[in-house]
């Protein structure tokens, strides 16, 4: 019985743990649900895709290195940025104002029961957005996420990042895609642990401010379309 539907849940901006508790709240109901299934007469499982930016703060998944964060506890706190140790995979990042994050809570086994899929879905939808603004984003053999000038090591650079955590093929965490973050953040970590690669936004891109809004609302129609969902 699969359930193609898919709830959006704008939370605008929020702090990382008010969002966490969020996700984590929403991933316990579907994974609670199909465990019930297996007993009890199946319910349809529930799909959600939340988006939000966050304040200041930088995330480690759990295979990364705490040594790619080049600040210590005391000027991070001074700076104003929070430290999450998190259960997602890949390397360290930053998540900020000016940077759409979403956070796909999805029953795979509604869609495509694959993760290699599933994050080659995500960046595909990424790289459909970009193209709305004139932006040619791409795919790197080996390394997740969106980049652009992907075939030239001088001058690759990432524009959005992407960690998933899963369990009974339900997911959580997501993507980061930088629209006009303040970049210099991105200096103080090495990020996903590439330290030969640059970072880069949409706003630097094409020399202007990105309307957000109008960014959600193109997102929600990639996202709909790269995966079949239909919204609630």
């Amino acid at each position: 019985m699969q359930n193609r539907v898919v709830r959006f849940i704008d939370l605008g901006h929020i702090a990382y743990q008010e969002a966490w508790d969020k996700q984590m709240t929403l991933f316990k109901q579907i994974v609670d649900q199909k465990l019930q299934n297996r007993t009890m007469p199946p319910i349809a499982t529930s799909n959600y895709l939340l988006f939000c930016e966050h304040n200041h703060v930088y995330t480690l998944g759990k295979t990364g290195r705490i040594t790619h964060l080049l600040l210590n506890e005391q000027t991070m706190k001074e700076q104003g940025i929070e430290f999450f140790h998190i259960n997602r995979g890949g390397d360290i990042t930053y998540h900020g104002p000016g940077q759409l994050t979403g956070y796909p809570i999805l029953d795979l086994d509604n869609f495509k029961a694959d993760i290699h899929a599933f994050m080659r879905t995500m960046e595909e939808a990424i790289i459909n957005l970009l193209s709305r603004f004139g932006i040619k984003g791409e795919r790197i053999d080996g390394l997740t996420g969106v980049w652009i000038d992907a075939q030239n090591p001088r001058l690759a650079r990432k524009i959005c990042a992407m960690g998933v955590h899963t369990s009974r093929w339900v997911t959580m965490h997501g993507f980061g895609l930088n629209i006009n973050t303040d970049l210099s953040y991105f200096d103080r970590i090495v990020p996903c642990g590439i330290a030969d690669k640059g970072v880069t936004s949409i706003e630097k891109e094409i020399g202007e401010k990105a309307d957000m809004e109008l960014v959600k609302s193109w997102a929600k129609d990639e996202f709909a379309q790269a995966f079949g969902f239909e919204w609630a």
